[in-house]
């Protein structure tokens, strides 16, 4: 049983001096009690049920639960009327990835061609925001959170696996895709890491129309790129891409907002 939140291990919590934030209604923390942990593992239980049918092999009641928590770093969107959760993100710093054995993503590709990059890499992932807010406040709110914990920790370099329901026969995942190649065909020469269970591309060949999810498309309006193909991920039936962002190459624009400038 976790106690006070392990999962601000000492390594992690010794790098977060920062006060949060509140905007239209909405309050940003990071958690600090079991209770925190608790709420905010419910909603992603919730949400990845209801959005994508996830099943949870390691899932303790009503909570998404997984070995990586306890090292993590988790901010969470509470609204100030009801104090609810309504939003959240998890972050692995490099330092507490070396602890726990890796980085989730490891599970799903082989990070060799980023080994250069792992001194400055985090980790992000477990993303959701309630049904209800995710009208860009929360996602902004939380974005803002993981700026400011690498702009303290002197991380460059975030990674994270962006998850694409296959729900939809594949319509949504073949639609990222084509936006994947295209990016990898203008940079070939940047890092491409390799999916251990690889989706079989050859069926993303939809031509139903699609848009990119909102997630990546914001990933990618930041100045993220999608850096490999797409991992296929049998719980939560999902195509899953691999997103490296270098806060070098942060849109100006973002810059500004989250005050790395």
């Amino acid at each position: 049983m976790l106690a006070l939140v392990p999962s601000l291990s000492a390594e992690s919590m010794k790098r977060i001096d920062w006060p949060g934030a509140e905007v239209g209604g909405l309050a940003l923390t990071v958690a600090h009690a079991q209770a925190d942990l608790e709420a905010l593992q419910r909603l992603r239980f919730r949400v990845f049920t209801e959005d994508m049918g996830a099943v949870f092999p390691h899932a303790v009641g009503d909570r998404d639960v997984d070995r990586f928590d306890p090292w993590c770093v988790h901010f969470m969107v509470r609204e100030t009327g009801t104090g609810r959760v309504v939003g959240t993100y998890r972050l692995l710093t490099p330092e507490a990835a070396r602890q726990a054995g890796g980085y989730y993503s490891e599970s799903e590709f082989d990070l060799a061609p980023l080994a250069a990059l792992r001194p400055q890499l985090v980790e992000v992932g477990r993303s959701c925001i309630d049904t209800e807010f995710r009208h860009g406040t929360a996602i902004m709110l939380l974005w803002s959170g993981l700026a400011q914990v690498m702009k303290q920790g002197g991380y460059r370099y975030m990674l994270g696996c962006a998850s694409v329901s296959l729900r939809d026969g594949g319509a949504t995942a073949s639609e990222v895709w084509r936006r994947a190649r295209a990016l990898m065909a203008r940079n070939p020469h940047g890092p491409q890491v390799q999916p251990l269970h690889p989706y079989p591309v050859d069926r993303l060949d939809s031509t139903l129309p699609a848009r990119v999810p909102p997630l990546i498309k914001g990933y990618l309006a930041l100045g993220a790129t999608i850096c490999g193909a797409p991992a296929w991920d049998p719980d939560f039936h999902t195509a899953d891409f691999p997103i490296l962002l270098d806060l070098e190459q942060l849109d100006a624009r973002y810059r500004r907002h989250f005050g790395i400038d």
